[in-house]
């Protein structure tokens, strides 16, 4: 079928579903939903079969749902209706939720529902259970609800014939009031529960030293106490608040009073009040971690869960030490694990826009995430993995690959591309690394695509060699099983051996500086040169800019090649 995407963007949700629908033969054009008049242009170019909203903030235009079926994705049980269901759900402290696929109609979220999927809640922020239970239940319900269509002979269940009991209500837009915290009342669950249910947007509103402000990235501090409400520590980029019984650690801030208002460390944003606290180095029990090493059975494991996926200068400095550290202990293979819900996206952005100098802050990043590549690509003395247990984007991608082996969970997106980000040229060693795993044609055909990949793609075109249907610790027990199996078998020896042999011929042929002083090159002129398209383009994703147009690249119904048209 013809089928076309109505989304507010191209988040994580709709990136899998593009993949997934494209997976199955179906031909999937996106539009994102600016207006009603370039909604209704869409559907009169796309004349699709079928239209999907997996992520919209508005309703869609009457004279669209009336003239075409249009399943909208919503993140919530059946018979769940408002704007703030997964916020809600976190708050009540729900055990179960669920997406339920549902028709448009001219009442919000009141339409009749096609399919639906329940799951687990897990004791996480907003953005993690949607890049994970939700994005997962979601596939399944859109999938159900697609073959359903096809079939032509389902009926979908009209909400007013739900039983009352097993059914959801309607809850309105979540405002800053209910989610605000009471720190001299409220106990460290709740706080937790109040700043999951915001996190990732709108965050919670609050007030540290005076500045008005609003917390993200929260964690729970097992050891330290304090006078609820006070800032009692740091802990790299986090901050430490007290509560009640206990405290948590806020590791992002957005100063509502402040020249710049998007997301930094917390640590970063208030670094002048923060001199007379103590730090607290981060172990399993106290401050806030960001990278930690444990070992196994002849295997070292290196996690990495940065926030977003992001990588700053220090945070692969710190990374890059904790590599070497761990070259030196005594096994066979280092597993590279990132984190559950990114492995890594790239360069830090946030902290780049915020520099005195974003060409400057821009260079040194990347330069920090290639001497992390190059000391991984010339690891002798292990076989490496990445193991993605979530997405990775841009050089993130690469940087994975810079690895032996690349496993991902299946229902892992990549983006292993730079353009759309101002036609940045990229890094981390890229044009070594493609044509080395996945040969000269497919390397142009990754780099150049700007379409997200699942992990069945990238397997197909070797830019990922294991493809591992398991989730959560399920998927990390998955890991070391195979990892240890790797190291037992008996050709591992003479593949370490292969692995030097291999580097030191390529090296011959052409040394790897050369190919990172060429990159760099290019590199050098995205941030010093006179094309200002990498500074606008991160300026926009830094500021949360909408798009006034959806890029040809996934909006295939208003390309000029007719590709659309002749897919029919």
């Amino acid at each position: 079928m013809r089928i076309l995407f109505l989304s507010h963007a191209f988040n994580s949700l709709t990136q899998r579903l593009f993949v997934e629908l494209e997976a199955l033969g179906h031909q999937v054009s996106v539009e994102f939903d600016i207006n009603d008049s370039v909604a209704r242009e869409a559907v009169l170019l796309a004349t699709p079969d079928l239209i999907i909203a997996p992520f919209l903030k508005r309703a869609i235009p009457e004279s669209i749902w009336q003239q075409h079926t249009c399943l909208v994705v919503h993140p919530g049980i059946p018979g769940d209706r408002g704007p703030s269901s997964l916020d809600w759900a976190i708050l009540q402290g729900r055990s179960r939720w669920g997406v339920t696929v549902l028709q448009a109609n001219g009442e919000m979220d009141g339409g009749d529902i096609w399919a639906s999927c329940e799951f687990v809640m897990r004791q996480a922020s907003k953005g993690s259970l949607y890049r994970n239970e939700v994005t997962e239940a979601a596939v399944k319900a859109v999938l159900l609800a697609v073959a359903r269509f096809q079939a032509d002979d389902y009926q979908p269940l009209p909400q007013d014939q739900l039983k009352q009991s097993d059914s959801g209500q309607w809850q309105p837009l979540m405002t800053q009031q209910q989610r605000q915290i009471d720190w001299q009342q409220d106990t460290t669950e709740l706080v937790m529960r109040k700043l999951q249910s915001g996190d990732g947007v709108p965050g919670v509103k609050d007030s540290l030293f005076d500045h008005p402000c609003y917390l993200y990235d929260a964690r729970v501090e097992s050891e330290l106490k304090g006078r609820p409400g006070e800032v009692i520590a740091k802990s790299g980029p986090a901050i430490c608040i007290a509560t009640i019984d206990g405290a948590v650690w806020i590791g992002h801030l957005k100063l509502s009073d402040g020249e710049i208002p998007f997301k930094l460390p917390a640590s970063t944003l208030l670094a002048g009040q923060l001199t007379q606290l103590p730090e607290v180095r981060p172990t399993a029990e106290s401050g806030y971690r960001e990278v930690w090493y444990e070992e196994a059975d002849g295997v070292g494991y290196l996690h990495f869960p940065f926030y977003n996926g992001a990588m700053s200068s220090g945070q692969c400095r710190t990374l890059l030490e904790a590599y070497r550290e761990a070259k030196q202990c005594d096994t066979q293979a280092i597993v590279l694990l990132g984190g559950p819900d990114y492995w890594s996206n790239g360069m830090h952005l946030n902290l780049i826009e915020a520099a005195e100098s974003a060409a400057d802050a821009s260079w040194e990043n990347i330069n920090a995430i290639d001497d992390l590549a190059l000391e991984i690509i010339n690891t002798e003395s292990h076989l490496t993995i990445a193991a993605l247990q979530g997405n990775a984007g841009a050089g993130g991608v690469f940087l994975a690959r810079a690895a032996d082996e690349v496993w991902a969970r299946n229902g892992v997106i990549l983006n292993p591309h730079y353009k759309d980000m101002g036609n940045l040229y990229g890094s981390e060693y890229w044009s070594y690394l493609l044509p080395r795993y996945v040969g000269e044609e497919h390397a142009q055909t990754i780099i150049h695509n700007r379409l997200p990949m699942g992990a069945a793609q990238a397997a197909e075109l070797q830019l990922v060699d294991r493809v591992i249907d398991q989730r959560g610790d399920a998927y990390l027990a998955q890991v070391r099983k195979l990892a240890e199996a790797m190291i037992a078998a008996p050709a591992f020896v003479k593949r370490l051996h292969y692995k030097r042999a291999r580097r030191t011929a390529d090296e011959l042929q052409k040394a790897l500086s050369q190919y990172r002083e060429e990159e760099l090159e290019q590199m050098k002129r995205n941030f010093y040169g006179f094309d200002p398209s990498y500074h606008i383009a991160r300026y926009n994703f830094v500021h949360k800019i909408a798009k006034s147009r959806t890029p040809l690249t996934i909006a295939r119904h208003r390309r000029t090649d007719n590709q659309w048209k002749c897919a029919s």
